[in-house]
């Protein structure tokens, strides 16, 4: 497991998949910018709301005072936000990685694999919507997770077994079902349930490191195609035993 992280790793920054990477940073970057922005107006328009109401309300202040405290706590939302981007990635990793899935693959394949067949590229669709299950499946996991994180701090061990289930699930199945049906790559993924959730932690601790964690789609795939391979290995040793 160890040595397909590194090898994962290495292969990022090789001219096989440096454009796989920047497109695919670039596009998480863009999500990240989108949903900030977003939520960044919300905030703000709650805050300015707020404060109105407060003003109307109360009466003992100036509006100058109202205004400045919409103002500070519009700052204090988007500094909250740049924060939640660590915790947002996982989603968004979810998602970016569903549009690459092929491309890394097939550089893995090649370059550790190549007497071996290659794997079937995926239908788009269908890896985009597995890909936007398990970002809303990661993001209902950080809502529900955030309160313990703010006052308790076991939200962090939530999020990272929560993380460490669901990308370790998406990124295998992609990497099986280039191989196989949907259906037989979830067997094989819960017939190796805790071996995958353990690779799925070495994903769950790579997307939660700033900056690097941008490459998380890229990573967590050429990572999950080697441990398919590994599996798929001692599969096949167990059915033809070497003599």
């Amino acid at each position: 497991m160890i040595d397909a992280a590194f090898k994962a790793f290495a292969q990022m920054f090789t001219p096989a998949l440096r454009g796989v990477l920047i497109k695919a940073v670039g596009l998480a970057l863009l999500f990240i910018v989108i949903i900030g922005i977003v939520l960044q107006r919300v905030l703000a328009g709650l805050a300015d709301s707020g404060a109105t109401w407060a003003e109307q309300s109360s009466g003992f202040a100036p509006h100058s005072v109202w205004a400045g405290l919409a103002w500070m706590l519009s700052i204090l939302a988007g500094l909250g936000i740049i924060t939640g981007a660590i915790f947002l990635m996982p989603p968004v990793s979810a998602l970016v990685g569903s549009f690459f899935v092929d491309d890394v693959a097939e550089a893995v394949e090649r370059e550790h694999y190549p007497a071996e067949p290659a794997g079937k590229a995926l239908p788009l669709l269908p890896a985009v919507i597995e890909g936007i299950k398990i970002a809303l499946l990661s993001l209902v996991v950080y809502l529900v997770a955030l309160p313990f994180v703010l006052f308790a701090g076991f939200g962090f061990l939530i999020l990272l077994g929560a993380n460490a289930y669901l990308l370790s699930r998406e990124y295998f199945e992609l990497a099986a079902m280039r191989f196989r049906t949907p259906a037989e790559a979830r067997m094989m993924r819960k017939a190796n349930a805790g071996y995958i959730f353990m690779a799925g932690l070495v994903i769950a601790v790579f997307v939660s490191i700033p900056l690097l964690n941008f490459a998380t789609p890229v990573f967590a795939m050429a990572f999950m195609v080697h441990i398919h391979k590994k599996l798929a290995g001692k599969r096949v040793e167990l059915i033809e035993p070497k003599r």
